[in-house]
């Protein structure tokens, strides 16, 4: 009698014991695994872009552009002579109001092969490097927006023109704020006036969203430039 009253209590015990271990199990790999930021909010002012069913199919879509054995031809051959002296001349700017200096140690955030590291080299701002999810040595190393290899504090000066790729705007805004030093400028090439490209994850209608996301920044100036279909300048100085 005692035998079979055992039997049911031992099947009982083991079966949540397994059940718990199953739970603590899950509970490290979640804690382990690479989080990725939380899905933004859409606002009249920054809308994401809906269809990207995981973040995976956000990168692949990104690879699709950066890999693009033709749109790779024309950023080395035509388009480097073309852009380079362009992005000097913003960089020049910069370094004019005092935002930018020899002595930087600048990044360049999406900067596919390099072009506006190249710029700045040009300039004197030698301390530069670019980066991207796919690299391009020497100018560019591989890198997530949403998750910079760099620790804190790294950059005296940040710049980007993929701002609209960011499928988690506040998390892109975030790893400039950490990695750059206090007092440290960051600049963003935006459209405001004109949609970007099909690659695009978010589209931006006013400056108002990225002061809002720039928490621990101070908003330097807003300036209309022609930037390759960019149409406005926006630059902060981190406290």
């Amino acid at each position: 009698m005692n035998i079979t009253l055992q039997k049911p209590l031992i099947l009982r015990c083991f079966l949540i014991s397994f059940f718990l271990s199953l739970t603590f199990f899950y509970l490290f790999l979640h804690l382990l695994s690479p989080q990725q930021p939380r899905h933004s909010i859409t606002t009249k002012d920054l809308r994401i872009r809906p269809g990207y069913t995981s973040y995976d199919t956000y990168i692949q879509r990104q690879l699709n552009k950066t890999l693009n054995p033709k749109l790779r031809k024309i950023w080395t051959t035509c388009d480097w002579n073309r852009k380079i002296p362009v992005f000097a001349r913003f960089f020049e700017d910069l370094k004019d109001k005092n935002l930018l200096h020899n002595a930087s140690k600048a990044l360049c955030i999406g900067a596919r092969v390099g072009q506006e590291v190249e710029a700045l080299r040009r300039i004197g701002v030698t301390d530069s490097v670019g980066m991207d999810l796919v690299p391009y040595p020497p100018l560019v190393v591989k890198g997530d927006f949403h998750n910079q290899p760099f620790r804190g504090g790294t950059f005296d000066f940040e710049f980007s023109n993929v701002f609209d790729h960011a499928l988690y705007p506040e998390r892109f805004v975030g790893e400039i704020e950490r990695t750059l030093k206090p007092n440290g400028v960051c600049v963003l090439h935006v459209a405001l006036s004109t949609r970007a490209d099909k690659y695009s994850a978010n589209d931006l209608y006013t400056v108002k969203p990225l002061v809002a996301l720039f928490k621990n920044s101070v908003l330097v100036h807003v300036r209309p430039v022609d930037g390759f279909g960019l149409d406005t300048e926006v630059a902060f100085r981190k406290k």
